[in-house]
């Protein structure tokens, strides 16, 4: 059994529990998340956001990218998202407390990378010379720097709360690097 083999068959084994259960997701609209958040997170297999902090099917949309980073491509996506909320007639945060977080850890891959500042100015879509504000080597600093991307953005809700964390893989512990917060002050 080869690699795909094997997750298919979980897959199968996961959809008799959850039919069993009756928990298979509803459809939109009523697909809101239960604990009203958006996770951002990095693509490394050995921190899913959901996993390490607990969340279950359905609880929370988590996006990951390289870094966990805050991009112009992942604001393309929360802005989709919105999108997708308001056609579906369910605004996040509209009804309650909303917390967008911002999650990083510690030997990310894309430390690697800071010696190719060509690739990551790409990345980022940004000249070069200003790598230095992502803080590429240091996830406490850029969870900060994210952070603060996220809270000059006019577009996001004022209401909605916002915080970095970084994951410690060696520990497995998660440090509260920005405290919870609105995203602007009122």
């Amino acid at each position: 059994m080869n690699s795909l083999d094997s997750m298919l068959q979980r897959n199968k084994d996961f959809a008799a529990q959850q039919s069993a259960a009756g928990t298979l997701m509803p459809s939109l609209p009523r697909a809101l998340p239960s604990v009203k958040a958006i996770i951002i997170g990095c693509a490394d297999m050995r921190v899913d956001p959901a996993y390490l902090l607990g969340i279950k099917l359905g609880e929370a949309v988590v996006i990951r990218n390289i870094g966990g980073r805050i991009t112009p491509g992942l604001l393309e996506q929360l802005g989709l998202l919105g999108r997708i909320g308001e056609v579906a007639g369910e605004i996040p945060g509209g009804g309650g407390e909303f917390h967008v977080i911002v999650l990083q850890h510690t030997d990310c891959g894309i430390t690697r990378l800071a010696r190719d500042p060509a690739m990551l100015a790409h990345y980022f879509q940004i000249p070069e010379g200003e790598l230095n504000k992502k803080a590429i080597t240091d996830p406490y600093a850029a969870v900060t720097a994210d952070v603060a991307v996220l809270r000059a953005i006019p577009a996001l809700p004022r209401a909605w709360l916002i915080s970095g964390l970084v994951y410690d893989v060696a520990t497995g512990l998660v440090d509260l690097v920005v405290p919870p917060a609105s995203i602007r002050a009122a």
